[in-house]
Parts: structure tokens; sequence; C-alpha cells
């Protein structure tokens, strides 16, 4: 266990006690934390001493300008990339550096890439209803038969990414906004305590991207958001709190208006 878990259970031994192995535990807050991770590569440092607190239920948006180590910080979490050092939580007990990805993922950390990724040739309901949270073996997958209670599932997912009109549709026919609100379906039937959304907005028309604002806030609250995103205006309509990173770090955290209204954001990021 890192420090930071140390000194939250040091003040009741008790607590500890009644943590179930495997699970996440947020009762002191923090659904995701990083702290003091450093990686490099070929003496180049991505990460740099990156401290990072998520909180349960939060949607956190962050920016920086490129090589500032946005997607390295999303390796790291996803179990893609192992740190020099530091120490990476899922809640209090859930050390992610002692797990490979496939065992991330499984613990419900997802992870969406700047380009959907969908199987074009399926229909929307039939890629929804592949992303279900089954168990995925051989005879397992060969015998297996919805039971009304997946496919309610596939039906409220459906309906909270906004293709419930398209459910017999295929996937290779949807406009780019819609391929992507189809993959935060998938990573949804997963049934994610945390997601990380990469530039979701990227390539969208503007009534798409005010659909994509609409969907992630309609997301948050149950799950954890991480939205990396470079368009500032869409950051403005979705983010409560916002974090700069520069230089493999944080370089400060708060509002819209406050990091914007920072003479160091103005000077690495936004060009003032």
């Amino acid at each position: 266990m890192n420090s930071f878990a140390e000194n939250l259970f040091n003040e009741d031994d008790k607590v500890s006690s009644l943590v179930v192995e495997g699970k996440v535990d947020t009762r002191h807050g923090p659904i995701l934390y990083m702290e003091d991770v450093s990686v490099s590569f070929d003496g180049f440092k991505a990460l740099n001493k990156l401290s990072l607190f998520i909180d349960a239920g939060e949607l956190r948006c962050m920016i920086g300008p490129n090589g500032a180590g946005k997607t390295t910080m999303m390796d790291v979490i996803t179990g893609k990339t192992k740190p020099d050092t530091g120490s990476v939580f899922f809640g209090q007990t859930i050390d992610l550096l002692k797990m490979d990805e496939p065992a991330i993922a499984q613990a419900g950390i997802c992870r969406k890439f700047q380009k959907p990724s969908v199987f074009d040739a399926l229909s929307v309901f039939e890629n929804l209803e592949l992303a279900l949270k089954t168990n995925k073996g051989a005879w397992n997958t060969l015998f297996f038969r919805l039971n009304s209670e997946q496919s309610d599932r596939i039906g409220d997912v459906m309906e909270t990414v906004g293709l419930s009109a398209l459910a017999h549709s295929r996937a290779g026919i949807l406009s780019h906004g819609q391929k992507q609100w189809l993959e935060i379906g998938m990573l949804l039937m997963q049934e994610p305590k945390v997601m990380l959304v990469d530039e979701p907005i990227a390539g969208m028309t503007h009534q798409e991207i005010e659909r994509t604002a609409e969907l992630l806030l309609s997301l948050q609250g149950e799950r954890s958001l991480v939205v990396v995103e470079h368009d500032m205006e869409f950051v403005r309509s979705i983010a409560q709190k916002v974090t700069v990173l520069h230089e493999g770090g944080v370089l400060t955290e708060g509002t819209m208006d406050e990091v914007q209204n920072d003479p160091r954001v103005i000077q690495v990021y936004l060009g003032g």
C-alpha cells in the first residue's frame, strides 16, 4: 500500500479489515490516484513525478500541449505502460501496477481511443451484444444466448447513446459521431467505474459535438470520467474541474476560467 493509502488507513485500522479484496473502496474519496509517477523513454521524461486524484463520480477534463504526457498518463492507468517510479491505485486497495491490461479492464477501468473501433459489418445491437460483460470463454461464447435482462441492458444503453432508432442498422453506415457514441455504448456494456475518453469530438459536426457533451454529462455520477480534449469550448461546456499537464506533470488545476487566466497556462498552452 502506498503512502496515501497508509495515511488514510492508519487513522482507523478497523476500517481496513472491512475492505473486500478486489473491490473498489472509495469511502475515503478518490477512486483513482497516481502519486509521483515518472516514465522515461530513451532519456525523455514523458511523466515527471505526476500526481493526480480523481473522485468517484467526477468528470475531469485534461488539457495540455502536445508532449505534455496525456497519452502516457492513460497508458499507465490502463496497464499498457509500467512507470519507472510512483504508485497508481484504483480506490484505496487495488494496486494497478500489479495488474495487466485485461485485469484492469475487468476491474472496471476502460478506455476510449480517439479513433472509434466498432465492427462495421455488424448492427448497432450486435456491437453492443458483443461488448456485454460476460464469460468470454470458447464454450460459453459458442452456446451464448441473450436473456431478457441482457436485452434490456442493451436497450437502455442504446437509448443512453441515442442510437435506439438505428438498432438494426450496420455500424458501417453510421456517421463519425454516431460511431463514437456506439463505442462509448460498448464501453458502458462493460459496466465501468472509470472511463478514460481520448479526444471524443475530433472530426464531429457542431450538432454531434453538442450531443457528445450532453452524453458525457449524463454519464457522470454513476461513474468517473477522465476526458482528454484540445477543444477549449467543448471543455468549458462539460468541465467543472480542469487539470493542465505540462512536461509530464500537473501545471495547475481549477475551473476553466481559472486555468485560462493562469499566466503559466497562457504561456505554455494557450499562446498568450
